[in-house]
């Protein structure tokens, strides 16, 4: 049964909310001010708090500080009425898992509640817990060894590089650096860097004057400023441009950062979290990457297994993404053995983000009370591949994945859009294997 903390001066308030989340099946308990929150909070904590901004006697951020010293992890909502940017910029910086404007309905809210707390922390059995933000399901010994390295790292300062295959949760791994850092409670931001032209990305990293180029009608803030204290996390370092490569490095070697049209730096504090599904060592040789930013990112480094090498936590993430598309409240339907068993032996080359998909369409699907193999029929898209996805004796599995690309773009005649559905990936992770294999480009409509 899931726990929360309802906190508002408003006593119709309280009571609509508390009766919302008991007829769900919610344990509730309810305050009517910050001190008396902390009070019941301290008695019973709870891992999700979902309070009202302004309050007599003590506002929400007063209540998400108190909370916070007492369970660092907690999961809190603010609800508000009167919705200004600076307050709720100064909720996001304290760590606030959302900001709701009332009136809210309640199935948003309840949709909120779920997903913050889908995100709580992976324990040493990596299972959720509530002393931090990020969720890594699981208790496979090579993952556990992760989380492990992960937990010592995040007791450093020292930036890190998270090598990993695409779905494998290199993101959930970098929140969890974060969440168990003494950086915690400060901001976490995320860049990819995939995700936009050279000359935006220079700017969204490290910000720029007014005037600096042409439209730049005002100064704006790079992330590197933005995470002052906190934790900046690279996506997809692999696809930093190479003119870029050399500030960067300076930014982590001098800890300064040097707006576009200005000429003092800005020093900053910041702990870099940096992740890749490309090998770094190979574009290093190809001259697509350089060697010294290499290094200086492999300072700490942590390799998340994919699917593949822990099929163990199969059933656990299959019940969790169950739990999470198929809440209890909706019947939540029971997964076979024989469909275990098939889910256990599949290679998963979309890992974990593949796997998720495919639960999300099966319970979107069932039939009934129970996901037998149909399911799995059910949720093949078009025909199954031809013969080249096979792994022929001696194939590696850089070889496998390179076939299963192609055979995919090939039955949607070149439709990368249809093919990613296919593998159950996303289209950008589709554009990133194409450019990594050298594979054909996109076939003229």
């Amino acid at each position: 049964m899931s726990q929360v903390l309802v906190v508002d001066d408003e006593a119709p308030m309280r009571a609509a909310l508390e009766d919302h989340f008991r007829r769900d099946g919610w344990q509730v308990t309810t305050a009517m001010h910050a001190e008396d929150a902390l009070v019941k909070f301290r008695e019973a904590p709870a891992p999700l708090v979902i309070t009202d901004m302004r309050m007599p006697g003590g506002d929400g951020l007063g209540v998400l500080r108190g909370v916070r010293q007492m369970a660092p992890g907690v999961a809190v909502i603010f609800l508000t009425a009167f919705a200004t940017v600076p307050e709720a910029v100064e909720a996001m910086r304290e760590g606030a898992c959302d900001y709701l404007v009332k009136p809210v309905s309640f199935e948003r809210l309840k949709e909120t509640a779920r997903r913050v707390l889908a995100r709580a922390p992976a324990t040493s059995a990596g299972r959720r817990s509530p002393d931090s933000s990020c969720a890594l399901v699981g208790s496979s010994p090579a993952l556990l060894r992760t989380l492990e390295r992960a937990r010592r790292i995040a007791g450093t300062d020292m930036d890190v590089l998270i090598e990993a295959e695409s779905g494998s949760g290199k993101e959930l791994l970098a929140r969890l650096v974060h969440s168990a850092s003494d950086r915690r409670h400060q901001p976490f931001l995320a860049v990819n860097c995939a995700a936009f032209p050279e000359a935006l990305l220079e700017s969204e990293l490290f910000g720029h004057a007014r005037g600096a180029f042409t439209g730049a009608f005002s100064a704006k803030q790079g992330k590197f400023e933005a995470a002052h204290h906190g934790t900046l996390l690279l996506d997809e370092i692999g696809d930093l441009p190479l003119a870029l490569q050399p500030k960067l490095l300076r930014v982590l070697q001098e800890r300064e950062v040097d707006r576009l049209g200005e000429t003092r730096p800005v020093r900053v504090d910041v702990r870099v979290v940096a992740t890749t599904n490309q090998p770094l060592p190979a574009l290093v040789q190809a001259g697509k990457f350089r060697a010294d930013l290499y290094y200086r990112l492999k300072v700490a480094l942590l390799s998340l297994p994919p699917l593949r090498e822990r099929r163990e936590d199969i059933r656990e993430l299959t019940e969790h993404f169950l739990e999470k598309y198929a809440p209890r409240c909706a019947a939540r339907p029971r997964i076979c053995p024989a469909l275990l068993y098939r889910l256990e032996q599949h290679d998963w080359p979309g890992n974990i983000r593949e796997l998720e998909n495919f639960v999300r369409r099966a319970a979107g699907l069932s039939r009934g009370p129970e996901l037998g193999l149909e399911s799995w029929e059910d949720c093949q898209q078009v025909a199954p591949f031809p013969e080249p996805c096979q792994r022929a004796a001696g194939q590696t599995l850089r070889e496998m994945e390179r076939s299963l690309l192609e055979s995919a773009l090939a039955a949607h005649g070149g439709n990368r859009t249809r093919a990613a559905r296919e593998l159950g990936i996303c289209p950008r992770t589709m554009r990133n294997k194409i450019r990594e294999y050298g594979l054909p480009p996109r076939r003229p409509a």
